[in-house]
C-alpha cells in the first residue's frame, strides 16, 4: 500500500521524558506513516513555555532514536513560530471571525461550566483579554480511521475556542492546527483523549477554508479507568537501555504482537516487521486499555 502524499507527525510537549503512553503514540504514528511510504515529521510542542522542562526535548529525541524511530527533516519548535501564529490571529480578528473575551474560568464555571458567547458583542479591546474564535457552525461529526463515525456533543469542544490566552500565550488548539497546515500534514494518529478536541480543530480548519487531515484515535494507556498515563500523574519514564523490550510491549498494547516477534532481536528488524503488519483499522474501537505497573496491557477485550 503506497500513498506518496502521506505526511504524518509526532508532536510531544517537552514537559518531561517520554513515558509508555507517549511511546505508544510515537510508534503508532510512525508505523502508520511508514506503512504508507509517507513522511514522519517531529515537532516539539513547546508553546506553553512555563511548562517546558529544560533538556526534555533532547531526552525525547534520544528516546526516539534509541527505539529506531527516525524522523524526516529538521525538528520543528513551536516557540520559534510566534510571528506566524500572531498573523493568523490578527487576520481572524480583522475578518470578525474572532473577538476579545474577558471571561475567566471562574466566571464561566459560575455561569454553568461552558462558555456561552458572553463577550461576542461587547467590542472589547486586546488589553488583558483572551481571543476567541467565533464558532457559529461547529463541526460535530467526522469519520475516524479507527473509531469510525464520531459525533461530538461535548460543550467545551463546541464553544467559541480560545486561540490566544489572556497571558499572551497562543492556545494549543490554534497552534496545533496552524503547524499541521504549515507542515502539510495529511494524517494524524493520536490518542483517544484528544477525540473531542478534534471538533475544535476541524472547526478551525473550516474557518480558515483549508481541508483538514484524516484522523485516527487509538486507545490510550491507563492505570485505572479514566486515568491515562501522563506526566502529570508521574508516569514512569521510558528506559532507553531496553528499547527492544519496550517496543515489544508497545506492539502488544497495539494488538500487533505475534509469537514471531519474540524471534526478532533488533529494534530495526522489529520496526521493519511492524511496518509490514501495521493496519490501524484493526486497533480496538475503545477509549483506553488498562496497563499494570509494568506498563503491560491486561483486561483487553477485542
Amino acid at each position: 500500500m503506497t500513498s506518496p502524499a502521506y505526511i504524518g507527525r509526532f508532536a510531544p510537549s517537552p514537559s518531561g521524558p517520554l513515558h509508555f503512553g507517549s511511546l505508544v503514540a510515537a510508534v503508532a504514528s510512525y508505523l502508520d506513516a511508514r506503512s504508507h511510504d509517507g513522511k514522519w515529521w517531529l515537532r516539539i510542542e513547546d508553546i506553553d513555555e512555563p511548562r517546558s522542562v529544560a533538556g526534555a526535548d533532547v531526552a525525547i529525541l534520544r528516546t526516539l532514536s534509541a527505539h529506531h524511530l527516525h524522523w524526516d527533516g529538521d525538528v520543528a519548535y513551536q516557540s520559534t513560530q510566534h510571528g506566524r501564529y500572531q498573523g493568523v490571529v490578527e487576520g481572524l480578528i480583522e475578518s470578525q471571525r474572532a473577538y476579545f473575551c474577558q471571561c475567566t474560568r471562574k466566571m464561566i464555571k459560575a455561569a454553568g461550566g461552558a462558555y456561552q458567547g458572553t463577550c461576542r458583542q461587547r467590542g472589547l479591546t486586546a488589553q488583558g483579554n483572551a481571543v476567541r474564535l467565533l464558532v457559529d457552525r461547529p463541526v460535530t461529526r467526522f469519520t475516524d480511521r479507527i473509531q469510525g463515525d464520531v459525533v461530538i456533543s461535548d460543550a467545551h469542544a463546541l464553544e467559541d475556542t480560545i486561540i490566544k490566552r489572556r497571558d499572551g500565550l497562543y492556545s494549543y488548539n490554534l497552534v496545533v492546527v496552524l503547524d499541521d497546515i504549515h507542515q502539510g500534514v495529511t494524517h494524524i494518529v493520536r490518542g483517544f483523549d484528544l477525540l473531542s478536541t478534534t471538533s475544535a480543530h476541524l472547526t478551525l480548519y473550516q474557518a480558515l477554508g483549508i481541508a483538514a487531515p484524516e484522523y485516527a484515535h487509538f486507545p490510550v494507556a491507563a492505570m485505572l479507568p479514566g486515568h491515562k498515563l501522563s506526566k502529570q500523574n508521574h508516569a514512569r519514564a521510558i528506559d532507553d537501555r531496553t528499547p527492544l523490550a519496550n517496543l515489544k510491549r508497545v506492539l502488544k498494547f497495539l494488538t500487533l504482537w505475534t509469537p514471531e516477534c519474540d524471534t526478532i532481536d533488533t529494534c530495526e528488524a522489529l520496526i521493519t516487521w511492524a511496518i509490514k503488519h501495521w493496519n490501524c483499522k484493526k486497533l480496538p474501537k475503545k477509549a483506553e486499555i488498562i496497563v499494570d505497573q509494568h506498563n503491560r496491557p491486561y483486561h483487553y477485550e477485542p
